[in-house]
């Protein structure tokens, strides 16, 4: 009898010294980390990253050699330039032509007033009829020569146009290629494209780079996300934009609390991670839920977290 009653008291004493979970779930914390890779490839030229630094988004961090490409974007812009040097100016072309219209109208005029004159003369028979008839074909020529070149003046600026359209026609894609090349240009430019703290760097100044090669890994850590696990018959008590207290140890027997704001309830179960407890340990199918909890600078990414519903 003394046995069994020392057995029952080991046990309760047992039991009793057994820690048990007082939280609901645990996780670690977590955030969006972006890792900023070369846009373009050639030499570091400038670099101003290093582990630990504060970024804002658009902070010109850095710069790769795009020298190459600057020339022919040049090239380019000249070869657009001298397109209008090969183009003609339709209104000297016209000009040229309306003087030599002018010169053939005032012959044309002469000529009729010799021919008033000359056939004077014939009826006074002062002038042979043979000198009136060669009047009268020379005053023909004339007005053939005026019509052909009336319809040369007419010819000549639609000539000129589309001539001129002809070359010009090559200065679109000229220019497409020169945008091309500046976009080229700007991707020489490191651009941080997110406000965050930079967790790793990659680069150093004077590296060869290649595009897509990571420069550095930056994570927004104002705000992390502590991803726990809870058991299905935890599932039906929360919910998104719930309220809950998020801890973290502070010390071997006290602990730094957070208010936190539940983000996002998985919505498919899966096994439960060996480096994860849950309250019941039994279950072997868990919930993975998200966590927003505003950081004071004591969270770290990675870092244990429990939270109480």
């Amino acid at each position: 009898m003394k046995k069994i009653l020392v057995s029952i008291s080991a046990t309760l004493l047992l039991n009793a010294c057994t820690p048990k979970n007082d939280f609901d779930a645990s996780g670690n914390f977590e955030a969006d980390e972006v890792i900023v890779s070369a846009q373009q490839s050639g030499v570091l030229l400038s670099y101003h990253v290093k582990e630990g630094t504060q970024l804002k988004a658009g902070d010109h961090v850095g710069q790769i050699d795009v020298r190459v490409m600057e020339l022919q974007k040049q090239q380019t812009e000249a070869s657009i330039a001298a397109l209008h040097q090969k183009t003609i100016n339709p209104n000297d072309q016209a000009e040229l032509v309306s003087r030599q219209l002018e010169v053939q109208k005032a012959q044309l005029e002469q000529q009729l007033r010799e021919r008033t004159r000359t056939e004077n003369l014939v009826k006074a028979d002062a002038a042979t009829r043979k000198q009136l008839d060669d009047i009268n074909a020379s005053i023909e020529q004339l007005q053939k020569q005026i019509a052909v070149t009336q319809q040369q003046l007419k010819l000549n600026t639609y000539n000129t146009h589309t001539q001129n359209r002809s070359i010009l026609s090559e200065k679109a894609p000229m220019e497409k290629a020169a945008e091309q090349l500046q976009e080229q240009i700007n991707k020489g430019q490191i651009i941080n494209p997110t406000t965050g703290t930079v967790l790793i760097n990659y680069a150093l100044q004077g590296e060869m780079q290649v595009t897509g090669k990571p420069l550095y890994k930056i994570a927004n850590t104002d705000t992390l996300d502590l991803r726990a696990y809870i058991t299905g018959t935890q599932l039906p008590q929360i919910k998104t934009g719930q309220q809950v207290k998020v801890r973290i140890d502070n010390g071997k027997d006290s602990y730094r609390e957070y208010p936190g704001t539940i983000t996002w309830i998985s919505d498919k179960s899966e096994f439960s991670p060996k480096t994860i407890q849950t309250k019941d340990e039994r279950a072997n199918l868990v919930y993975a839920i998200k966590v927003s909890v505003k950081n004071d600078g004591y969270l770290k990414i990675g870092m244990y977290g429990e939270v109480l519903f």
